[in-house]
């Protein structure tokens, strides 16, 4: 699977003519997006023997927007320069080796649509516009030219390869130019012959035109020449040809010398031959051509659906040609190509490499025209990745142009073994996962809420769920089957059922045997099974753990929780991130310690990942739910979102997280330490994945368009990048594509909100904007392009492109555009000749019958006709013959002065003038004249004429008519977007629902609900409804305090109080907390209480913290904790061993006379009032229930003070109600927290302030000796004098002063077995070694002298050769070091796996060979080790005798923590070597004993060495 660092790319540019280029020697570039890919290829390229001879190997960034040139310098000597032209107005040269700008010029004013670096002139870069102008710019002596030819949109154009001042440009009309530069731009020759864009122009290799033997007859447009030869010669020397492809469907051959087309070439129609394409999609043709070098007769073009063709020109009247890899089927482009670059390899290969709207780059062979290796590229943002647990090494990636890749990673021949699945998704693929055992069986879901089933072995269209998601579908997960498909039979019911989570907040369940049918939503069955009153929250992530008993679901307000089958009944909140949860992720199961299995990680909208151990509550099955607020380990170092988590399946607690900030990095989680960072992407991370078979590998995606293969063991930084190297990374994405407003599409849809990841509010957006989906700045290269290939983005219509001159404001712009369009089209209907002028003067009002009045004013004779035709009329008693019938029909103006019928007809055509002019109101007053008011309305409102007087008249014609308009008008005023008045109007005739439904599905909530107070009883639902629907708008959009106060007003007071607490500084929560304690949610306000306290506390704001406990009775407890807490923190402070900072500490906290638990228990006294026991008894209980996970060398010191504290607040408790067993367990487990936590000082300070004088006193308590809690008091005696021995020891080192932090924190285990040594323990770290300790350097013998105190000292050390201990210790040990061995056997077996699958069977032998050795030395050991490899026998045997020794011990040995005996040994024998005489010979023999006895570990080796031999 080879060990390199793989990237897949973004798809090349579409639409460009020439956007990618090779030079000799192996190197090939291609424009894709904002950016140039540069690929090596040839022997060069280093890739593994036996796959494709290329590697991509870096980028050109610099552009702002889309790059739609790309040129090579082909000068020898200076094959590292190329030119870039972009839709940023801008031409940059570059130098791939540094692969930074040279220089750049921005000298075109549209945009840039060619560009050539001349074959001819070393310096001379040709580019030209969508307006026609062309530059030439001289890179060595910084001039430029500038030319203007044509007023038409240039496509491409070339540089001759034979005369330095020509340059052929081809139109969009069809035209093709040649200009001589040297002449200001003269046209040489105007070819005409073409009628549509010029899409390729190609000089023939050869100078002269002697290659082809083109007889002149054929195709001759003009008079024939005789004897073939030009009369009179051009200005061009000698003449050569010239190849022009086109979207016309045709290929000319043009002479120079005769300025004419010799040559005409039809594309030929080829049956498709199955290639993967949507038959719905119409694509436009593109007629690249390629001109090889060394065969001058052949040319090379592309064809409609993708082919190439090698045409043979020496038989043009035949029209022959052949097809590239006619022999191999599905080698092809499916779609149409865009780019052809020739590329002549160091080993002279003569290679083709072609560009394609197919999201292809391929590589031919022009030799045997077969395709050698294709490159696969993305056309969207890489939204998830997924390996196949059954198809190892299959990596899914689901991408925002409409199309699943499946890498098959494993591949031996073929680096990018991609295939490519498109029917029936149709839409950004924003989630995957592959089922855990069939084989093949994918799950997707797109942005539009679809969800499907792919199987990836067949060629069949998806099976896709007839249950849609609202809105995007974030994650997929297959999880055992709930109610009610759970309930059918087992042969009935599928193992296994598909989960998917979309955006609207909903989890569904489909039956993967019956997609078609219904899905379900499971929120009914947590309802039902837990009983749930409030609303559910909005569920963002789903996680199955991977035995398929539990499941979590994260939420949108940051909360995760943990459901258990078969009912989801909940057991479990965990209220941790109070942000959009967008990733949860559970540890795999196969680790060397199973309880890590119980291992959650969570990463949300905040920059912090937790991880929580859920063993106790999962085992402990509790009848109410759980609330969880203190995470087992905190990762903190990103810098903005986190969006996807995954655990390395190779280690134990290792994690890799994808944030927005750029990077991704990977962890140490137990020992909460970031390891590696990397920094690859220019984009946000949206996905990542750790390879299941290289415990190096890991892949991530990104909005970059990209997938990166990257090795951990490579990455040279160790944490995310803070402060100014996040600005660059930022400054590197700010350079990617800015929104542009899109053709065919309304601008208001797109907001510019590319900055909405560094915005304040980000945080608060709905992960919409969050996980996947695109922030406005949609896949707008690709993924658009996709639907509309009609469009080239940048050299079609200029109209379009107009707006993004003026980037991101541009879409302002477009919006004033709309409204502006509406104005114009109301003004049609004014008076169509009024001027400026007009209004100065009092403008007559306008005649209600113009057309009779005008028929007034005609000639004499008309009028006498009239007169006579109407005295007819009037006066012949007999019916009308049909001519004055006729002649009344057509003069209608008489009707004013025949019959009631003839006015009616002249008023229609009166009417219908007023319609066509625009004057709808004088129509109606005619038709008001008339008396037919229900006709006018109903005329009215047809065309969405009505008026407020119109309506006003309404109840004229009745009262039904009266409704019907006003029902009618309020339709209209909702076309015209007037909402509110349309809802006024409804409530005028009492339609106050539809009213307030109006106002409601048009977001007006405030009138809405102003409305419905008005108007409906107050106990109706739709008005809880508004609030509710208000509120979670509000919410979204990170408006709390209102939101809050609709959840009030909907009598939902738990959601106010929750929706208050959200934004989760200490101000809000504090509110959040008095409300739930007013409204009576006496759980939620101590909690929200709590985390206001916590937040107080970071900030060092005492007082603040005392005032937000002081809301909660059921917080008093915590109140001691926090009091004990201040009074330590200002006696560390007094002692200088904090920095002190400006604090607001409480008046009480600053006296500090008396021993410390005195001052403690005098101001619970003083300030809380606690005075009898029963008061210290209730407190203690209520602290007792509180659990703190274990520390570690990360563990920030504000936790780890509070911590200890409230061990303490619980040790001064029990001594009060006089429970001493319990003071001295409290005592001992703060003690223990400051000796995990590597922190000398604090345990020391813990020592003095506590037991000033001694354990002693305490054991006269304890009373009888032999009670229980012995082994607990032997402890505590130990660590107290274990810290003294350190004290004496670094006192008679002179170099170290003698209350330094404790040197063992920084040089903590070398070795990762100490982690694990006390395995039955719950926390992994309690027991410690002195395996690195500093052998001090012998000062010279001191002659010092012992103080009695340090006698008495080192005699009581004799409690620390626990015989006991040190054999459960050794024991421990043991385990640990042979998990480590197994884990590293298990590690190179897998390496060996991979190796024999990929190198096909001979080295075998060797792979074996080579996990032997590594098993023999997991770590560095003595030589005489590593000859001698264990068996996996040998390994077992040896765990389980550990394993037995252990369980013989009792269990209170067990529980209780005790200080490492064999350091403690090796403390005191340096002490012996250095103060002769001090210890006493019967101990330092003792000490001897027990390390001879027990020093077998490696660990100890080397010590007991040293000092026993």
């Amino acid at each position: 699977m080879g060990q390199d660092p793989r990237t897949l790319p973004p798809s090349p540019n579409w639409y460009c003519a020439r956007c990618s280029d090779a030079v000799p020697g192996g190197l090939f570039g291609f424009a894709a997006r904002t950016s140039v890919f540069l690929v090596r290829v040839g022997p060069s390229a280093g890739a593994i023997p036996g796959t494709p001879p290329f590697r991509v190997i870096g980028e050109l960034v610099g552009h702002t927007e889309r790059v739609s040139g790309f040129t090579f310098s082909h000068h020898p000597g200076q094959y590292n320069l190329c030119a870039t032209s972009s839709d940023d107005g801008t031409v940059k040269i570059w130098d791939v080796e540094t692969k930074a700008v040279v220089t750049e010029h921005a000298l075109h004013q549209h945009t840039i649509s060619a560009l050539h670096w001349s074959p001819q002139v070393k310096d001379l870069i040709v580019s030209g516009d969508e307006k026609g102008v062309v530059f030439c710019y001289w890179l060595n002596r910084n001039d430029s030219q500038h030319h203007f030819i044509e007023p038409r949109t240039i496509f491409c154009l070339t540089c001759s390869p034979h005369h330095e001042d020509l340059v052929a440009i081809g139109y969009k009309d069809g035209i093709v130019v040649i200009i001589d530069i040297s002449k200001k731009g003269e046209v040489i020759h105007r070819l005409r012959g073409h009628d549509d864009e010029i899409h390729s122009i190609a000089w023939c290799p050869l100078p002269g035109e002697d290659c082809l033997s083109i007889n002149q007859e054929e195709n001759s447009e003009e008079p024939e020449i005789p004897n073939g030869k030009v009369i009179e010669q051009t200005p061009v020397t000698k003449g050569c040809y010239l190849a022009t492809g086109s979207k016309d469907q045709t290929i000319r051959i043009w002479s120079c010398s005769r300025g004419r087309g010799v040559m005409i070439l039809k594309l030929p129609f080829l049956k498709r031959r199955g290639g993967g394409i949507d038959p719905t999609v119409k694509e436009r043709l593109w007629l690249t051509l390629h001109w090889p070098k060394d065969q001058p007769t052949q040319l090379v073009s592309s064809c409609f659906g993708g082919e190439l063709l090698l045409w043979d020109l020496t038989q043009s009247w035949r029209r022959k040609y052949t097809l590239f890899s006619a022999s191999s089927e599905g080698q092809n482009h499916s779609r149409i190509v865009f780019n052809l670059c020739p590329l002549q390899t160091e080993d002279d290969k003569q290679l083709l490499l072609s560009t394609s709207m197919d999201r292809d780059v391929k590589c031919w062979d022009m030799a045997t025209l077969e395709c050698c290796w294709t490159l696969p590229s993305l056309g969207g943002f890489a939204y998830k990745l997924a390996f196949s647990p059954v198809d190892m090494g299959c990596l899914a990636i689901g991408v925002g142009d409409g199309m699943i890749r499946v890498w098959n990673t494993l591949s031996i021949k073929n680096n990018y073994d991609v295939k490519n699945f498109w029917q029936g998704v149709k839409s950004k693929v924003t989630a995957l996962c592959w089922h855990p055992a069939k084989e093949g069986c994918l799950a997707f879901g797109t942005d539009d809420g679809k969800v499907g089933l792919y199987d990836t072995y067949s060629n069949k269209p998806p099976q896709i769920s007839s249950t849609y998601h609202k809105k995007t579908v974030y994650t997929l997960a297959w999880g055992p089957p709930l109610p009610p498909i759970s309930l059918g039979g087992e042969g009935d019911r599928p193992s296994l059922t598909l989960y998917s989570c979309g955006g609207e907040g909903i989890v569904l369940q489909h039956n993967p045997w019956k997609l078609g049918g219904e899905a379900y939503d499971i929120n009914k069955l947590i309802r039902d099974t837990n009983s749930i009153k409030y609303k559910l929250p909005v569920h963002t992530e789903i996680s199955w753990k991977a035995d398929g008993k539990i499941m979590a679901l994260g939420n949108e307000d940051g909360s995760i929780e943990i459901f258990q089958v078969p009912n989801l009944k909940l057991i479990c909140t965990i209220q941790q991130h109070h942000k959009l949860v967008n990733t949860i992720s559970w540890h795999h199961e196969h680790g060397s310690q199973p309880e890590l299995s119980y291992l959650m990680a969570s990463g949300s909208n905040n920059a912090i990942i937790y991880v929580h151990n859920l063993k106790t509550v999962i085992e402990s099955n509790p009848e109410t739910p759980v609330t969880i607020t203190e995470p087992y380990r905190t990762l903190s170092g990103h810098t903005a979102k986190i969006t996807s988590v995954a655990w390395s399946p190779h280690h134990d607690g290792r994690l890799v997280s994808a944030s927005y900030d750029g990077t991704a990095q990977v962890w140490d989680t137990l020992r909460e330490e970031p390891l590696c960072n990397f920094r690859g992407h220019r984009g946000r991370l949206l996905c990542v994945a750790w390879s299941p078979l290289d415990p190096d590998c890991i892949y991530s995606g990104a909005d970059d368009f990209c997938v990166y293969k990257w090795l951990t063991s490579m990455q040279e930084h160790s944490r995310p990048p803070q402060g100014k190297k996040s600005i660059e990374l930022e400054k590197k994405r700010l350079s990617q594509p800015k929104p542009k407003p899109k053709k065919k599409k309304k601008p208001t849809s797109r907001a510019p909100v590319k900055q909405e990841v560094y915005d304040g509010n980000e945080d608060e957006s709905i992960r919409e904007s969050s996980g996947p989906v695109e922030n406005g700045v949609s896949d707008q290269e690709g993924e658009e392009e996709a639907r509309e290939p009609e469009f080239p983005s940048g050299v079609a219509s200029v109209a379009s492109r107009e707006p993004v001159t003026c980037t991101p404001v541009s879409l302002g712009f477009e919006k004033s555009k709309v409204t502006v369009n509406n104005k114009v089209t109301l003004l049609k209907k004014e008076p169509p000749k009024e001027k400026p002028e007009s209004l100065t003067k009092k403008r007559k009002a306008r005649s209600m019958l113009p057309l009779t009045t005008s028929l007034d004013h005609r000639s004499k004779e008309e009028l006498h006709q009239d007169c006579l035709v109407l005295a007819t009329a009037k006066h012949s008693k007999a019916e009308l013959n049909k001519e004055v019938s006729a002649d009344l029909e057509e003069r209608f103006h008489l009707g004013l002065f025949t019959d009631r019928g003839a006015l009616y007809r002249m008023i229609e055509v009166e009417g219908k003038g007023h319609l066509e002019n625009g004057h709808p109101e004088l129509f109606h007053q005619l038709m008001l004249w008339k008396g037919d008011l229900k006709g006018v309305l109903q005329t009215a409102a047809e065309r969405g004429e009505l008026t407020d007087s119109l309506v006003a008249m309404a109840p004229v014609a009745g009262y039904h008519v009266w409704l019907w308009a006003v029902e009618a008008f309020a339709k209209q005023l909702c076309f015209q977007d007037q909402y509110v008045k349309a809802a006024s109007h409804l409530l005028s005739i009492h339609k106050v629902y539809e009213a307030v439904e109006l106002l409601k599905s048009n977001h007006f909530y405030r009138e809405a609900i102003a409305v419905a107070k008005a108007r409906l009883r107050p106990e109706d639902p739709i008005l809880k409804d508004l609030y509710l629907t208000w509120g979670a708008i509000l919410e979204k959009d990170g408006h709390y305090a209102v939101a809050a106060k609709c959840y009030l007003g909907a009598a939902c007071a738990y959601d106010a109080a929750k929706v208050l607490s959200k934004k989760g500084d200490a101000a809000s929560l504090k509110t959040a907390a008095e409300l739930a304690s007013i409204v009576g949610e006496n759980e939620l306000s101590s909690s929200l209480a709590l985390r206001c306290a916590q937040e107080l506390l970071l900030a060092r704001n005492w007082a603040g913290a005392q005032e937000a406990l002081k809301l909660h009775e059921s917080l008093k407890g915590q109140r001691l904790v926090f009091c004990l807490l201040e009074l330590l923190s200002k006696h560390l402070e007094d002692r200088q061993l904090l920095e002190a900072k400006s604090s607001s500490y409480n008046t009480w906290a600053t006296g500090t006379a008396g021993p410390f638990v005195e001052r403690v228990t005098a101001v619970w006294k003083s300030t809380f009032s606690l005075e009898s026991p029963e008061q210290y008894q209730a407190a203690l209980q209520q602290l007792q229930s509180i659990k703190y996970p274990s520390p570690t060398n990360n563990t920030p010191s504000k936790q780890l003070l509070l911590h200890i504290c409230h061990d303490l607040t619980l040790a001064v408790l029990s001594q009060q109600v006089a429970s001493w067993d319990a003071a001295v367990e409290a005592l001992l487990r703060a003690v223990v927290r400051s000796y995990d936590s590597g922190n000398f000082t604090i345990m020391q300070e813990v020592h003095s302030a506590f037991l000033p004088e001694g354990c002693d006193h305490l054991k006269h308590k304890l009373g009888e000796p032999q009670s229980l809690i012995t082994p607990a008091f032997k402890s505590l005696e130990a660590f107290f004098i274990y810290g003294h021995l350190y004290e004496f020891w670094w006192s008679l080192s002179r170099h170290c002063p003698k209350s330094s932090v404790w040197v063992r924190a920084a040089h903590r285990r070398t070795a990762s077995v100490e982690q694990s040594q006390q395995i039955n323990n719950a926390t992994p770290e309690e027991t410690d070694s002195g395996d690195s300790q500093p052998e001090p350097n012998r000062p010279p013998e001191l002659d010092v002298r012992l103080t009695e105190e340090s006698k008495q000292m080192l005699i009581t050390c004799k409690e620390l050769f626990s015989e006991k201990h040190a054999s459960l210790q050794n024991s421990q040990r043991t385990v640990a070091e042979v998990q480590e061995t197994l884990a590293e056997m298990i590690r190179q077996h897998q390496k060996s796996q991979v190796c024999k699958s990929t190198t096909n069977g001979p080295d075998k032998n060797e792979s074996e060979q080579a996990a032997e050795q590594s098993l023999s030395s997991p770590q560095n050991e003595c030589k005489e080790e590593k000859n001698q490899p264990l068996s996996l026998p040998e390994l077992t045997k040896r765990l389980t005798e550990a394993n037995e020794k252990i369980a013989k011990f009792p269990e209170s040995v067990k529980i209780w923590p005790f200080p490492d005996v064999l350091e403690c040994c090796l403390i005191l024998l340096h002490i012996g070597s250095q103060c002769p005489g001090s210890v006493t010979q019967d101990m330092q023999q003792q000490a001897q004993e027990l390390l001879q006895k027990y020093g077998n570990t490696k660990v100890y080796k080397r010590y007991c060495e040293t000092f026993c031999t």
